[in-house]
């Protein structure tokens, strides 16, 4: 079983979410240096811990050299071609909200100005996005790229990716970015995975959000794990909140309960669940940036009981992993009346109350649970057994 860490962007930028690539060569200064980085890789790999690095490479930060470049000569810069500028001269006009402006005469992510969107068609940036995978890879043995905006790059820019990267280093993984189903990346040419939002937010949505019925979100479900090979199903990546949405404990309306039920029936799911920085210490935030709080490193401010059961969760992924990974998932129940879902993979079975009255369950070997009496599951409990 492998663990891996994905950090948000590391190199050198202007903001504090850094995906405004100033130097994609140089660890931003508030974070260390390359030996730093060098360090923290190899003692990671000591512990059977696999790195993961963020790649943003559909735009760069407008302190760039290369977009400073083309905004000191304009269309006459080397470096004209290596943007997307629909009128000259490359402007825009600032409004009160940094981050936002639509006037800018140059294509960039989303409408902030300070982000100018690369040409992956020109072959100059192609070289030069591709020596930057490579030299990561070779240079401090990552394991692992997560690409930003990716479903924004074209397709053949990803094809000579995934080349570089498995040239690279054997068994090497490559996440995208990508919020709906994602089939033309996960053909085997391009992606390992992407961010399983698609699958997740069916889960979101039915337990937390309520706005999908058991049997929606089933079947949502069962249409997203069709979408693709075995193999690709299990190695999704699946995450109930990130840096770009709320917290799932600020979504859960402060239930701790509603949390561990939900985590524990994401963890029954094919593919590689994460776990988002804080959240095994209860951390809450609402929407970006209230969602990237620090984290409580300190026991006085961490929620050691929820902490426990993480580590409980953990524990029960580590112990069943094959069964986890190998096993079909089967639905044996789906009931809205009661508000109640049957599961079973493998030798495991598991049920989920989300319904207002206790439900029974059959006797069997408990495995891990939450809100069980007597044989019975409260609201927001789950059992699983064998």
């Amino acid at each position: 079983m492998a663990i891996i860490t994905h950090f948000t962007p590391v190199f050198q930028a202007y903001s504090n979410h850094k995906y405004d690539t100033e130097d994609y060569l140089k660890i931003d200064q508030y974070f260390g240096d390359l030996e730093v980085f060098k360090t923290l890789v190899k003692e990671a790999h000591q512990r059977g811990i696999k790195v993961m690095l963020d790649a943003v490479f559909n735009h760069i930060g407008d302190t760039s050299p290369q977009w400073q470049d083309v905004l000191k000569h304009q269309e006459n810069s080397k470096y004209a071609d290596w943007f997307h500028v629909n009128e000259w001269p490359a402007t825009y006009t600032p409004t009160e909200d940094f981050e936002v402006s639509e006037t800018a005469t140059y294509d960039t992510f989303a409408f902030t100005p300070h982000m100018p969107k690369l040409n992956t068609a020109n072959p100059e940036v192609q070289e030069y996005l591709l020596n930057i995978a490579e030299y990561w890879i070779k240079e401090c043995d990552i394991d692992a790229w997560r690409l930003d905006v990716a479903d924004e790059v074209d397709h053949a820019f990803w094809k000579k990716f995934r080349t570089t990267c498995d040239s690279a280093k054997e068994d090497f993984y490559i996440l995208g970015e990508v919020w709906h189903s994602a089939q033309p990346w996960l053909v085997g040419d391009e992606f390992s995975a992407v961010m399983n939002y698609a699958y997740t937010n069916a889960i979101i949505d039915t337990f937390v959000k309520e706005d999908l019925s058991l049997e929606q979100m089933v079947s949502t479900i069962n249409a997203q794990l069709m979408l693709y090979r075995q193999q690709t199903n299990q190695v999704m990546f699946n995450i109930l909140d990130s840096h770009d949405t709320p917290r799932l404990l600020t979504q859960a309306k402060g239930s701790k309960d509603l949390v561990k039920q939900v985590q524990a029936f994401m963890y029954l799911q094919p593919g590689v669940p994460c776990i988002y920085y804080g959240d095994e210490y209860g951390l809450d935030g609402g929407a970006d940036p209230d969602c990237r709080k620090c984290m409580p490193w300190t026991e006085e401010h961490q929620d050691l009981e929820i902490f426990a059961f993480f580590k409980a969760l953990v524990a029960f992924r580590r112990d069943y992993a094959e069964t986890l990974s190998q096993s079909d998932l089967e639905w044996q129940s789906v009931d809205d009346t009661q508000g109640v879902v049957k599961l079973e993979r493998g030798a495991l079975k598991a049920v989920f109350n989300k319904g207002e009255q206790p439900v029974s369950v059959e006797e069997g070997e408990i495995v891990l649970a939450h809100l069980v009496e007597d044989n019975h599951v409260q609201k927001n409990g789950f059992i699983i057994y064998k």
